[in-house]
């Protein structure tokens, strides 16, 4: 695959590959082939798809993507054997243009101790490799597996010999993720002084992110004229991962004058998108804190940091969240909050600065993060009006809970008895599931017609001794709720969870006709 522009730089993904290496258990045909769709419509340009010789699995799965795939060229990986290259061929022959991604060690360590070979066979190994795929396809990258540790020496002579042979694309990777980022780029430097023919093929890299240096060498070897990016969604990948697609490819795009002009034809309003598809395919949760698509990449707790965001977003925003597909950021209300942002949040809501008692609420604000964590708006809203501090006091309260869970032609059934203000009531019913029961008896008894938007179960804790923490966002009347349950049962945690929310939607409701009276008053 040749590239035109010298200023672009081809994002080749490996989420299929290298990134399915780090699972549990392999994807379904099913599951890669939508994940590579979501891969074409982010505006990938190499996808590598598997490792046709692994298993028959694989090889369909690759074919299928590659029937599949129209404006993204898709990718077979295979050692320097004739079997697994035939394999990549077997693969994709049906596909218009595709590409054989072969490899073989370089350094020392791999050359002497893993494949047992002089440095002389596995040169003539590579060069036999790269001339079978050059009779299939036009389009073969080679890499230097474990190049960040083969001597410079070896390694030129490698990449020479594999263009002569054939190869449109080298790959460098630095399998290990061993080096730091000034050397990694001093070695693609090296390579463009050193070998005569490097500008006939396209120079890769493909870093690990064992040291937490991958996204950093990667763009350090762009910086020395590499362009090719071999990445994963989420930093997907072997052991602590590879390069994140989303990392480089929003780096890149910011720093573009600093990093003389250089770009990707990557849709980057996709990435959260793809992020989110990738995640929850391969059951791999997203760290909060993960750059670019963690959960908290766009949000704001510190009171100094909202103050400055709520003036100019600029001054703690590099990115807007709608660069990468989030529709806004997120300004969490905890006790780290400052006046600021409790007067940002009254004004959003509709209230002006002479309508209350900035210092009061704020005060009472202050008492209700320390204890609760987290505020939300309703919370807030509920300071106003409401003489006690929003969880003095329950309109509902789990009294009694019984469960059958079902099995073999058994329905899940549940019995849930509230405590609603004074009274006490019992309601029964089945579901499709034993919280699905639960969930149905308890909106009979609160008589809250409410909608389910988000259910998570996590482990407070570790080993038998965990808690399970429920927390639930429901919909209400147009409005966002949010509840939260502990217990070391999780259907427990649950009913709490949901009894949590429908609280606050009564809270809100008692909120709501006390500004009616006070506005016809």
């Amino acid at each position: 695959m040749g590239i035109s522009d010298k200023n672009r730089v081809i994002i080749f993904d490996t989420t299929l590959r290298d990134g399915e290496q780090a699972l549990q258990q392999s994807l379904t045909a099913k599951q890669k082939l939508q994940i590579a769709l979501c891969l074409e419509q982010l505006g990938v340009d190499v996808i590598e798809a598997g490792f046709p010789i692994s298993s028959p699995g694989d090889l369909q799965s690759v074919r299928e993507i590659g029937r599949t795939i129209k404006n993204s060229t898709i990718c077979g990986l295979s050692r320097a054997l004739d079997r697994d290259i035939d394999a990549c061929r077997d693969a994709l022959h049906e596909t218009d243009h595709y590409r054989i991604h072969t490899f073989i060690a370089t350094s020392d360590i791999h050359v002497k101790d893993k494949l047992k070979k002089g440095f002389d066979d596995v040169v003539e190994m590579a060069v036999r490799a790269v001339k079978r795929a050059r009779n299939y396809t036009d389009d073969v990258e080679f890499s230097c597996e474990d190049a960040g540790r083969t001597p410079i020496d070896h390694l030129c002579r490698m990449v020479e010999n594999a263009i002569k042979a054939g190869a449109t694309t080298i790959n460098i990777p630095d399998t290990v993720g061993y080096t730091l980022p000034y050397e990694f780029g001093s070695i693609v430097k090296t390579l463009f002084n050193r070998v005569p023919n490097i500008d006939q093929a396209v120079i890769s890299v493909h870093c690990h992110n064992d040291l937490g240096m991958a996204t950093a060498n990667s763009l350090s070897a762009v910086m020395e004229g590499a362009r090719q990016i071999e990445c994963t969604v989420n930093g997907l990948g072997e052991r602590a991962g590879n390069t994140s697609l989303e990392e480089v490819v929003m780096a890149m795009k910011l720093r573009e004058q600093y990093m003389n002009g250089v770009y990707t034809n990557i849709v980057t309003e996709n990435i959260a998108r793809a992020s989110q598809v990738v995640s929850g395919i391969t059951n791999e949760p997203v760290p909060s804190h993960k750059a670019i698509v963690g959960s908290n990449a766009f949000a704001h707790s510190s009171g100094i940091h909202q103050d400055g965001v709520l003036k100019n977003k600029s001054t703690y925003e590099i990115l807007t969240p709608q660069s990468v597909g989030f529709k806004e950021n997120n300004m969490h209300m905890t006790a780290r909050s400052g006046r600021h942002m409790i007067k940002a949040v009254l004004e959003k809501l509709g209230y002006r600065e002479n309508s209350y008692n900035l210092d009061d609420v704020y005060s009472r604000f202050l008492k209700l993060a320390d204890r609760k964590g987290q505020v939300f708006d309703y919370d807030l809203e509920a300071l106003l009006f409401l003489s006690h501090e929003q969880e003095e006091e329950s309109q509902f309260e789990l009294d009694n809970l019984t469960v059958l869970s079902g099995g073999k032609n058994i329905i899940p059934t549940a019995t849930v008895r509230l405590k609603i203000g004074k009274r006490t009531r019992t309601d029964s019913g089945t579901g499709n599931g034993p919280i699905d029961a639960v969930f149905n008896c308890i909106a009979r008894l609160t008589g809250i017609k409410l909608q389910l938007d988000n259910f998570v179960i996590s482990a407070k804790g570790s080993g038998m001794n965990a808690q399970g923490q429920v927390d639930v966002d429901v919909i209400y009347d147009g409005c966002h709720y949010h509840g939260k349950g502990l217990s070391t049962d999780v259907i427990e945690s649950s009913a709490l969870a949901l009894i949590s929310a429908c609280n606050s939607i009564y809270r809100a409701q008692l909120v709501k006709e006390e500004k009616n009276e006070k506005e016809n008053v």
